[in-house]
């Protein structure tokens, strides 16, 4: 799946807070990821990654 490939990119400019000009070669166009990042946003597909990951988290008792 290509998410796979384009999330640890987005969580690279994420974690490092580096302008999205900066994000490294190697992860691909910057503004193909922004677009993406933004497109997720909007559509509230991170809201749904954290729902999620909470929810996996709150049932292995990892949440108190």
């Amino acid at each position: 799946m290509w998410a796979a490939t384009v999330l640890p990119d987005i969580r690279f400019r994420v974690r490092t807070g580096v302008p999205w000009r900066d994000v490294p070669v190697e992860y691909g166009p910057w503004g193909r990821l922004y677009d993406l990042f933004r497109r997720w946003q909007r559509n509230s597909t991170w809201h749904r990654i954290l729902t999620s990951l909470q929810s996996l988290a709150d049932a292995e008792g990892a949440i108190t």
